[in-house]
């Protein structure tokens, strides 16, 4: 692909392509205050109303993902960010409340940097400073196309692309999801969610394993999906271009530095 000479090559990093797009000067300043930890899916990292003290780069294929909680008690997801980003004070300065709940939707290494640390660091850099509010910009992007996408597609097409969008972060054809995870993620009944799934699967389109969803035809899954995730892709590629994952294989993991 045309975008593979802009794919961070720094392969003695935690694999966080964030990270990994750091100058050498930059990611020095922070370094010896990451913290690299294992998540299980489902963990909390912050709940509404939370003081905001530490971000957490997914890294591989983790995953975590931004959920709304409503009145009715069921929790509605936002945007899903993995290896491309980071979650926690990254669009404001951090020591804020939290406004969502944030959860981990695939359990893997993260790593962990205090709030405080960062803020000290974007003071001394200008370009780290700048890389983070680009990157805050399309986090913002996920969003508004994420506000969008609920509004007028339909239940196929946001299944289709929330899929397509976990596939391609954890470069796996399963994608741990069931049944009840995907009603409440999308903010719809769990008998809806299982006749969307139960239409893609008589199609051949994907499987249902215990906890998961094997896809079998991706090509047939992109064609169900609406165009929201391409949107997203396009703006990461003009704010950081690179970052967003693309299909790539993935390097052999280096050993993550021990906590600090």
């Amino acid at each position: 692909m045309a975008a593979q000479q802009y794919l961070p090559t720094n392969h003695n990093r935690p694999f966080n392509n964030l990270l990994r797009r750091l100058s050498d000067a930059d990611f020095k300043l922070i370094e010896p205050f990451l913290v690299t930890v294992t998540g299980a899916s489902d963990d909390l990292l912050y709940n509404p109303g939370d003081n905001v003290e530490i971000v957490h780069f997914p890294c591989g294929p983790s995953l975590a993902s931004y959920l709304v909680p409503n009145e009715d008690g069921r929790d509605v997801e936002t945007i899903l960010v993995g290896r491309e980003g980071a979650v926690g004070g990254i669009v404001s300065h951090g020591f804020l409340p939290a406004y969502t709940r944030i959860t981990i939707k695939v359990g893997g290494p993260f790593v962990r940097l205090r709030i405080a640390k960062l803020e000290a660091a974007k003071a001394k850099s200008p370009t780290l400073r700048n890389l983070f509010a680009r990157y805050a910009d399309c986090m913002l992007a996920q969003v508004f196309q994420s506000t969008a996408c609920n509004a007028i597609h339909s239940i196929e097409q946001r299944t289709a692309k929330w899929i397509l969008s976990a596939m391609e972060r954890t470069d796996s054809d399963l994608v741990p999801l069931t049944h009840e995870q995907l009603s409440t993620m999308l903010g719809v009944g769990r008998s809806y969610a299982s006749r969307v799934i139960q239409t893609f699967k008589a199609e051949g389109v994907l499987e249902t394993r215990r906890g998961a969803l094997l896809v079998r035809n991706r090509d047939a899954l992109a064609l169900r999906a609406c165009l929201c995730n391409n949107a997203v892709k396009s703006h990461f590629e003009e704010v950081l271009r690179g970052v967003y994952p693309i299909e790539e294989a993935q390097p052999a993991q280096q050993p993550l530095s021990s906590a600090k």
